[in-house]
């Protein structure tokens, strides 16, 4: 591949993702980014959590966790639980206002996707597909490696 055509698949990625996170901001009806929204879907799978464990979980900073609960917090969204034996001790916890706010994240996150691909014809669809599969296959080799 020349360089020319990495900078142009590069460019190509990073506008059909600025494109999805435009549409997707517009609808949502909550002034949250997609991280916020992992948190919820987190505390939503696996029940209340410590912020460092959320934080190592999805891969962000405890400084960026700090952050992303107090403004979950502030929305209703999520809430911290205090331990009564050890106040040091602090678990988020998803909120029904935050499983409705991820409901609907979840329905326009799929409305956007659906909007994306249907320009695709069902043969493209699927070596869309196999490229992805084997992308993700050589970042999990190359982990596995490092």
């Amino acid at each position: 591949m020349t360089k020319t055509n990495i900078f142009k698949l590069i460019h190509m990625i990073d506008q059909m993702n600025n494109e999805n996170i435009v549409r997707f901001t517009k609808a949502f009806p909550y002034p949250l980014g997609i991280s916020p929204i992992l948190v919820l879907s987190e505390l939503r799978i696996k029940g209340p959590q410590k912020q460092a464990e959320l934080a190592e979980t999805i891969g962000y900073t405890k400084g960026a966790m700090t952050s992303i609960a107090s403004k979950l917090v502030d929305l209703g969204l999520a809430k911290r639980l205090y331990d009564d034996n050890d106040r040091r001790t602090i678990h988020m916890e998803i909120t029904s206002e935050g499983e409705n706010a991820l409901a609907k994240a979840q329905s326009i996150g799929q409305d956007v996707f659906m909007q994306l691909f249907e320009v695709l014809n069902e043969e493209e669809i699927a070596q869309y597909l196999l490229i992805q599969e084997k992308l993700v296959q050589g970042i999990q080799e190359k982990k596995l490696q490092a």
